[in-house]
């Protein structure tokens, strides 16, 4: 390789990097190392958060990848959940319940809402949110089950929008709505 040759992979791979340090300026994905170092903490301390729902990712090949937005709300103090938040925790709680005793009949019943949902709302924001419900149903049950009690803003945003609607029988839903209200839904959590 020539001088002139080395020259121009040197500036390339200077470029390169600046361009990818540019996007995670700009709120684009960090890896897990990225993230670790944002949060003063191991690399493995991120991935055990996205795996619990605490932190939430996407794949790029093998690789997860975090939304720096998501990375920075982790080191913003944590805010309560509002009342209805917290009144569909335990609900979804409930439905957790549900999807450890019998997960084929649980997931059978949400892809099915999913199905009549995502028709019902193509073109709107639900419908990204719904969409997600499916990729975590696809994860599987822990995946599932980490959406369904995690006091995370993804969570909290995709029990909004459930498709498990018809999995608690009303009587069941109503035991735990009088629980939650006998509880103080201030100390609920």
């Amino acid at each position: 390789m020539s001088s002139t040759d080395a020259a121009v992979e040197l500036r390339f791979w200077r470029l390169r990097h600046m361009l990818a340090n540019m996007a995670t300026v700009s709120g684009e994905l960090l890896t897990t190392g990225q993230a670790a170092k944002l949060l003063g903490s191991s690399r493995q301390q991120v991935v055990n958060l996205c795996e619990r729902g605490d932190l939430p990712f996407v794949r790029v090949g093998a690789h997860r990848k975090v939304r720096r937005e998501h990375v920075e709300a982790l080191l913003r103090p944590k805010q309560a959940l509002t009342r209805d938040q917290l009144k569909s925790l335990w609900l979804h709680q409930a439905v957790a319940g549900s999807l450890v005793v019998d997960p084929d009949e649980v997931l059978a019943r949400a892809r099915e809402n999913l199905d009549r949902l995502l028709r019902q709302h193509r073109g709107t924001m639900a419908e990204v949110w719904l969409r997600r419900w499916q990729d975590k149903i696809d994860e599987g049950v822990g995946s599932v089950l980490r959406a369904l009690t995690s006091e995370g803003p993804e969570a909290v945003e995709l029990r909004q929008n459930s498709p498990f609607a018809g999995v608690l029988s009303q009587p069941q839903r109503r035991k735990v709505l009088e629980s939650f209200k006998r509880s103080g839904w201030d100390r609920a959590a």
